[in-house]
């Protein structure tokens, strides 16, 4: 699923192999969360539903909105949020229950998607 992540950067670093690593970050750090979103459900349907829950989760969890970059992070560092790679897969599944279960794990610290 890391692989998700990184095609939604690859767009963002073809604008010019000129362009230094900083610039990719930086635009899609700007992308508003809706159109992360829609990328996610044109690339695959589960990831879509998956990244839904997961910040559904993290709101309930945390008491607050996840920004856009928080959801990149956790969908391209190293193999991705283990949480999220989960709730990808449930959602692939339709299994409710993983789901409700996942989002009983969802932490609000910074921390490694490994």
């Amino acid at each position: 699923m890391a692989a998700v992540g990184g095609l939604l950067l690859a767009p963002a670093a073809t604008h010019g192999q000129t362009a230094p690593p900083v610039a990719a970050t930086s635009i899609a750090d700007d992308m508003p969360l809706a159109d992360y979103l829609a990328l996610l459900a044109q690339i695959s349907p589960a990831a879509h539903d998956g990244a839904q829950a997961y910040l559904q989760a993290f709101q309930q969890r945390c008491g607050r909105p996840m920004r856009t970059p928080e959801l990149r992070r956790a969908m391209a560092d190293g193999d991705g949020d283990p949480v999220l790679m989960g709730m990808i897969r449930a959602s692939h599944l339709r299994d409710a229950s993983a789901l409700a279960q996942l989002g009983q794990r969802m932490g609000c610290g910074r921390r490694s998607a490994r």
